[in-house]
């Protein structure tokens, strides 16, 4: 289970946010340019070893992905366009982060390759589910809410014991349960999907 499974538990929550965010005059598609302009900050902060600022502009990023939606629904707004730019931007956010965390040395630059793949391949995943006619699938065991929960919490750890554990950096044990439980978040939704195929 994912946090993603439980997006409709805080619509609520997220409802208060989506109207002040209209108030303001910002678009569900500006919100999600603005959540992608701070992955693009979070992986250069990232990538310069400013590893506090980059969890901040990684929280950043999280709030406003999560309150495009709840705008678009606010406004009447969503439609495909909107889901489609806002998962385009999401995997790129995705690059940025991880490769900003990689490139400046955090971690071994193959674990973040392989913590990458594994990324985007449980992404895609998810959503092949939809292109097939299945419908979105958020299940398995890692999804892009859980991830940026552990991005933040690993980089807080960082802060606090910057030696890591075991000779090993604290975002290189980050990258490699990206790889691991992102490649069996991958199968598991390719099971769930292939069995449901006519």
């Amino acid at each position: 289970m994912t946090l993603d499974q439980l997006r409709p538990k805080f619509g609520p929550l997220l409802a208060p946010l989506a109207r002040l965010a209209h108030r303001v005059g910002l678009t569900p598609d500006s919100c999600s340019a603005l959540a992608f302009v701070a992955s693009v900050a979070a992986g250069i902060a990232f990538a310069f070893s400013q590893v506090a600022w980059g969890v901040i502009l990684v929280a950043l990023n999280a709030l406003l992905d999560a309150v495009d939606g709840a705008l678009a629904r606010e406004m009447k707004l969503a439609g495909l366009r909107g889901d489609f730019l806002d998962h385009v931007l999401d995997r790129y956010a995705d690059i940025f982060i991880i490769t900003g965390i990689f490139a400046g040395g955090l971690a071994p630059w193959q674990i973040g390759i392989f913590g990458l793949t594994g990324v985007l391949m449980s992404s895609y995943m998810g959503t092949q589910a939809q292109a097939v006619g299945i419908g979105r699938y958020y299940g398995g065991t890692l999804g892009r809410a859980d991830r940026l929960l552990l991005i933040m919490v690993a980089g807080l750890l960082t802060l606090a014991v910057p030696a890591g554990f075991l000779g090993i950096s604290v975002m290189a044990w980050l990258l490699l349960v990206f790889g691991i439980f992102g490649h069996a978040t991958a199968i598991q939704r390719f099971v769930y999907v292939w069995r449901r195929i006519r």
